[in-house]
């Protein structure tokens, strides 16, 4: 064991934080990670992104994340400031960049991230403000309530305009935001900080920044320092009752009661604490630091949902660091390490030390824990045991990211899971060489057990692997990754949407599979709807048992659910999945000796069928939200190739000689974008993108697609093809 994970164990609950660093593609959070860890003693000196001496930073351990410069993967570490404990996951950004010519959304790494952190810090660009993905990271850290602060950075950076990112958060994400520093100079001229708090200034010395020196407020700017703390006062009055009880009363309120009443509403999300620094010249990121101390959760009580077959029931978890209640941990991610599977865990309640076993809810699988372990980037430090707010990392457990695990076999418990979004984009895939067959099977295998948003299957028609997942980056660089890990280079085919089939409207059935010729037969009714979703479910597929009586017996209504759903993995129009449906059982009929699971089965995928005829169909497809930034004497070029790839533009924006251009685009549509996008701007303009909902097509898409598919079929010849066009 190390003496720095020796150091780290056996802190109080109150001096445990579990915090992410989330942010836009290049916001500098990978930069302010490095800078955390320097000055906390992790590591002895700091490297940069993409710095020169080709090192990298600490935290993007991959050959690729290093190579790229982006970070892909989650990594995870910890470290101690002030006695207390902080495990930091520098979360990827997701992104659709113009220098990688292609998509990707690492959203599972963030959900993964937030899913097991108490509170996060929301790095946020001041030139670039709040952007497409920090819009993503918000909602995100709302659907987990996440409390946050945000760490306005780069504000050395040229056009830096910590004001205008501060009205963005509040009118674009719906934060009461305020700040609690200020700024002292910004561009060149970035001399240190004002804190509103303590009203006092800090200025950042010695060769990296590590020497603080605390002064008083410059005489300049008191004005402006004395105005924003009143705005910080107000919002606080505002969303705390106590600390605006005082303020009505018209009370004095000390620096401490400033901290209970940022610290109060920060961890109830009704207030958001702003910070101001730049991380590449050190400067911010120690009173960041303490902030996280002050403001930010250490591990409370958690809900949970018990286990599938009993109505979910939240119950409370006991945080005390001991082992006096039974041990409960999340897996939140899997990897391939040098001694075999590694997998992260969150620990929720409870102690586990190194020999004893554990349990998967899932499986009820049994694992002795011969090893256990604490990460640094993708360094391992051996711990003899871990306790409640912990992240830790174990050997040889068989799970799946999302697995509940108890020490004592009869705790009847499961952490709920975690979100997985449906994969957009899916392209062939085939070894180049046809000796790397059984390597390239091994990396398949591990990597859609890694990443839930990385799918695989054969298709049968056209004899081909498929692969799928959130874009074309995100598939390419598990092609990469196969070359360089298994040695199997790999060919991947052109990429396809991921279009799916819907009703218009709802549409009513009534079928009867009947097959009686002698000896036992087969005898089922099913009579109902199937209707349309509302936009905001049209990727998903509902069933519901609506039957009175027993004309359906219960035992058959899982041959109904289960014929529906395999009816759904093929449409009638394009074979395409089918989406955004609601299956209303709402009558039947069966016979007492011919009716069985089977038959309902086979009624279903009848009553399907007799919809496809009956039912008025579309075709959906995703559609991504673009956001496009380039110097303004290239807009009117950047407006046209939007439109002319059928997008909508919902908005612009612009500041000192570049516009940004927010639109709604067909995926479809975007394939070859980043080489237009790059060669229409010389090479200045860059995009992200992101996914936003499934919208139907246009008629001649919906034409197009039902075309290729009757031709796939045989049912259209190239030459009615030709008729068709013509």
């Amino acid at each position: 064991m190390s003496s720095f994970a020796k150091l780290a164990e056996h802190k109080d609950l109150s001096k445990i934080r579990n915090i992410g660093i989330s942010a836009h593609i290049d916001s500098g959070k990978t930069t302010l990670t490095e800078r955390i860890l320097f000055y906390t003693g992790r590591i002895d000196e700091m490297h940069e992104v993409r710095g020169k001496d080709n090192v990298g930073a600490t935290m993007d351990s991959m050959e690729l994340e290093r190579q790229r410069g982006i970070t892909i993967q989650s990594a995870a570490t910890y470290t101690i400031w002030k006695e207390h404990n902080i495990n930091i996951i520098d979360t990827p950004g997701k992104l659709f960049y113009c220098l990688f010519s292609g998509h990707v959304d690492f959203t599972v790494e963030v959900e993964r991230a937030l899913r097991v952190l108490d509170g996060a810090v929301l790095v946020l660009c001041a030139v670039g403000g709040v952007q497409s993905q920090s819009l993503t990271v918000n909602r995100q850290m709302k659907r987990y309530n996440v409390p946050c602060l945000a760490f306005i950075n780069k504000l050395d950076r040229m056009g830096a305009n910590p004001q205008r990112v501060i009205s963005q958060m509040r009118s674009k994400m719906n934060h009461h935001a305020a700040f609690i520093q200020l700024p002292i100079g910004l561009e060149s001229n970035c001399k240190g900080i004002v804190d509103l708090v303590s009203q006092k200034a800090i200025y950042f010395e010695g060769d990296h920044g590590e020497a603080l020196r605390v002064d008083e407020i410059p005489q300049n700017m008191r004005t402006e320092s004395d105005a924003s703390r009143h705005e910080l006062i107000e919002h606080l009055s505002n969303a705390d009752e106590t600390f605006g009880n005082l303020y009505l009363e018209e009370k004095p309120f000390t620096e401490n009661d400033v901290k209970a009443a940022i610290r109060r509403t920060c961890l109830k999300r009704e207030f958001t604490p702003v910070l101001v620094g730049t991380a590449l010249k050190n400067k911010g990121v120690q009173p960041l630091l303490n902030a996280v101390l002050d403001y930010l959760p250490n591990p409370e009580n958690f809900g949970l949902k018990e286990k599938e077959g009993q109505e979910p029931e939240k119950v409370l978890l006991d945080p005390a660091r001991n082992g006096d209640k039974p041990f409960v941990a999340l897996a939140f991610k899997l990897e391939a390490g040098r001694f075999g599977q590694l997998t992260y865990m969150r620990c929720y309640q409870g102690m586990l030390q190194k020999g004893e076993n554990i349990y998967n809810v899932r499986t009820s699988r049994k694992v002795r824990i011969a090893r256990l372990v604490r990460m640094h980037s993708n360094n391992m430090e051996d711990v003899n045991e871990v306790y409640a707010g912990d992240i830790f990392a174990l050997f040889g457990v068989d799970c799946a990211s999302g697995d509940t695990f108890v020490n004592d076999p009869k705790t009847n418990i499961s952490l709920e899971s975690i979100y997985v979004p449906d994969p957009v984009v899916s392209m062939s895939i085939s070894p180049v060489n046809s000796k790397d067959r059984d390597n390239f099977s091994k990396a398949i295998a591990r990597f859609t057990k890694e990443d839930p948003t990385f799918h695989f299957y054969f298709d049968t028609d056209i004899k081909e692997t498929i692969v799928s997942g959130m874009g074309e980056l995100h598939l390419e660089i598990y092609a990469q990754r196969m070359e360089r890990e298994y040695g199997c280079p790999v060919k991947l085919g052109k990429p396809k949407v991921a279009f799916r089939e819907t009703l218009v409207a709802p549409c009513e059935f009534d079928y009867l599979h009947k097959k009686q010729s002698g000896g036992q037969g087969q005898y089922a009714k099913v009579i109902g709807v199937l209707e349309p979703l509302p936009p905001n479910k049209n990727t998903v597929l509902e069933f519901v048992d609506e039957t009175v009586g027993t004309n359906v017996p219960k035992q058959f209504i899982p041959g109904v659910r289960r014929g529906f759903l395999e009816m759904a993995e093929k449409g009638l129009l394009a074979g395409q999945k089918l989406s955004g449906l609601k299956f209303r059982l709402l009558d039947g009929a069966h016979h007492m000796v011919d009716s069985s699971e089977l038959a309902f089965y086979l009624a279903a995928q009848g009553a399907i069928k007799q919809v496809f005829e009956r039912g008025v169909w579309q075709i959906i497809e995703p559609v991504m939200a673009v956001e496009v930034t380039a110097p303004d004497e290239f807009q009117g070029a950047v407006m046209a190739q939007l439109n002319k790839r059928h997008g909508i533009i919902t908005g612009t924006e612009g500041t000192e000689g570049w516009f940004t251009v927010h639109a709604e685009v067909p995926l479809n549509e975007m394939f070859g974008y980043a080489g237009e996008l790059r060669s229409s701007t010389q090479g200045k303009g860059e995009f992200t993108m992101e996914y936003s909902r499934y919208s139907p097509t246009l008629p001649e898409v919906q034409d197009m697609l039902m075309l290729a598919y009757q031709q796939s079929m045989g049912i259209v010849t190239d030459k009615d093809k030709k008729k068709k066009r013509n």
